[in-house]
């Protein structure tokens, strides 16, 4: 249980460098970090592959391929694509939001849904953990609350935002369950490889969004990425490049290996609550990149999210 704790904050650690990104790069479209960062990924899992997993490898089937596949196409791709979209769409205080939701989404469903694999937290048990940890959410994303009152937008253009974040919740709320499915499956294998076999399949789809982005970019300027952009790099190429390659290597990468970890340890319904690390990394980062101390409205959110952690740490699965 500590090691896969451990194991799970360092991947929130790692996860939170995303968020951090786009701040340190403002003028690059989130369509070309999210390609960048697969990229890089897909890359960086390439050299990892020859010298450290390549016997690890071999032994995956086609079916264990097939599996990598889904799970980069839809925990990676589609659900930052959606994200993308919704925050275009409707700005972004709605669906940061409605993304917040995820710890508890997640705790819900998979102590619902592998109740008999994992043993199943008592509903009594759990609403406390859940109630803190979502206060702690509505705490922390506070200010994006009162944006988002403050707002008067398109209703249409809100409803697709919304409807497009509720579709990223269900992308990462289908990931984490299905890939602690194939690793409590297959217990004897190296959760390292897998996560350097969701690398590799990650490339080629890096690869073709990124063709899909150049063609977009010549035949509509200004649809995803901005008019008078320094295709494909920026204006900032080494840092551009640097950024990517960092996140790759950290948060793809690493950070995948860590859940992976983590994943084979706990039970899914508790491992999706850990989820809020990834929260307060990204806080951390944001604020210490700005310079600036966190209002006391988040530091109680914070509070919150890690009583509710220790709370659910508390709580021992039931057999059905």
């Amino acid at each position: 249980m500590l090691l896969g704790l451990l194991f799970a904050l360092a991947a929130g650690l790692m996860w939170g460098l995303v968020f951090v990104a786009p701040v340190m790069l403002p003028g690059y479209a989130p369509a070309l970090l999210t390609v960048g960062r697969y990229l890089a990924f897909g890359l960086v899992a390439l050299p990892l592959a020859l010298l450290l997993d390549r016997r690890a490898l071999r032994e995956l089937a086609p079916s264990d391929w097939w599996e990598a596949a889904k799970l980069s196409l839809v925990g990676n791709f589609l659900y930052y694509l959606c994200l993308s979209a919704a925050i275009q769409r409707a700005g972004a205080p709605l669906p940061t939001m409605i993304i917040g939701t995820l710890p508890v989404v997640i705790a819900v469903c998979a102590n619902h849904r592998n109740r008999v694999r994992d043993g199943q937290l008592p509903w009594a048990k759990l609403a406390p953990s859940l109630g803190l940890i979502a206060a702690g959410l509505a705490l922390v994303n506070r200010d994006e609350l009162h944006a988002l009152q403050a707002e008067a937008g398109d209703p249409r253009r809100y409803a697709e935002g919304a409807l497009l974040a509720f579709f990223a919740v269900a992308c990462w709320t289908w990931y984490p369950i299905r890939n602690a499915d194939w690793l409590r499956a297959h217990a004897d294998r190296s959760p390292r490889a897998w996560a350097t076999a969701q690398g590799l399949v990650t490339l080629p789809m890096a690869l073709i969004g990124a063709v899909l982005l150049a063609a977009l970019h010549l035949a509509a300027p200004g649809t995803l990425i901005p008019v008078g952009y320094a295709f494909p790099l920026g204006e900032k190429p080494w840092a551009f490049v640097g950024l990517m390659a960092a996140v790759g290597l950290f948060a793809s990468w690493l950070g995948t290996l860590c859940w992976n970890e983590a994943s084979q340890r706990l039970p899914t319904s508790l491992s999706g609550q850990l989820i809020v690390f990834e929260t307060l990394a990204a806080l951390a980062y944001a604020f210490t990149w700005n310079q600036r101390m966190p209002p006391p409205a988040t530091i109680a959110g914070v509070v919150l999210l890690v009583a509710g952690v220790m709370w659910a740490l508390r709580i021992k699965p039931q057999k059905i």
